[in-house]
């Protein structure tokens, strides 16, 4: 995905209900943390905004928020898969005082138009102050 490719999809969909699934729109929601006029506060916020990212394609947005020890020189997302809903299973730790956190989820996707869920237990750690995913145990 070249650069800026996914704040162009971001800004055109501003309006619309934020994919993440906290309830709000696009706009009030995630896309100032794609954007990175903001940053996620906790790691719950952090899971939904890369949720939304992938929703919405922003492969930038996704390698920005991962860790830099674990974080993939380059990230193809597939063509064809299109993320439909986030469902969080549970959450330890990861809060406004927290330096580490888990969020255990359910990602529903269609691929070439079969639905599919990933069931992931994330990690996730504080960097230079703010959230990023560090690595994640598939059950």
């Amino acid at each position: 995905m070249g650069k800026g490719a996914g704040r162009r999809r971001a800004d055109a969909t501003t309006g619309r209900a934020c994919p993440c699934g906290a309830g709000r729109v696009y706009a009030d929601c995630c896309a100032e943390v794609h954007g990175g006029v903001a940053h996620a506060p906790t790691a719950e916020a952090l899971m939904r905004s890369r949720f939304g990212a992938f929703a919405l394609g922003d492969a930038d947005y996704l390698l920005r928020s991962w860790h830099s020890s674990t974080r993939p020189a380059r990230l193809e997302l597939e063509p064809g898969q299109r993320w439909t809903r986030l469902e969080i299973v549970g959450t330890e730790r990861g809060g406004l005082l927290d330096t580490a956190g888990t969020v255990t989820f359910h990602a529903h996707y269609r691929d070439a138009g079969r639905p599919g869920t990933l069931t992931e237990r994330s990690r996730f750690v504080r960097e230079d102050g703010r959230w990023v995913y560090l690595d994640g145990e598939q059950p």
